[in-house]
């Protein structure tokens, strides 16, 4: 995070993040650098997406990325595998949880 960044201050005050990125995170209930940290990249990531927003995998590695201060060209190269498993995982998860819903009497 930057070491002049609140905690308050919308996610776009961190590296990597611009407007476009601060619309898509509020689009899913996420307006400030805490609640970003809370989430976690991968998590607002997929809750972005969830919320009808064109998330590409760019804004994954940016969103590292900022949480991290890295570029999120260093997170694309260096951390791709990671992310995809987590979105993977994430995907399975909820696709459990709706086979058990359906399954439900």
């Amino acid at each position: 995070m930057s070491p002049t960044a609140s905690p308050n201050a919308a996610p776009d005050a961190l590296r990597n993040l611009g407007p476009r990125s601060r619309e898509m995170l509020a689009a899913a209930g996420i307006h400030s650098i805490a609640d970003l940290t809370a989430r976690g990249a991968v998590r607002a990531w997929d809750d972005v997406r969830r919320a009808g927003q064109p998330a590409s995998l760019n804004l994954l590695w940016a969103l590292v990325g900022a949480l991290e201060g890295r570029d999120w060209r260093d997170v694309a190269r260096n951390d791709r595998l990671d992310l995809l498993m987590q979105i993977e995982a994430i995907a399975e998860a909820r696709k459990a949880l709706s086979d058990q819903d359906t399954d439900a009497p």
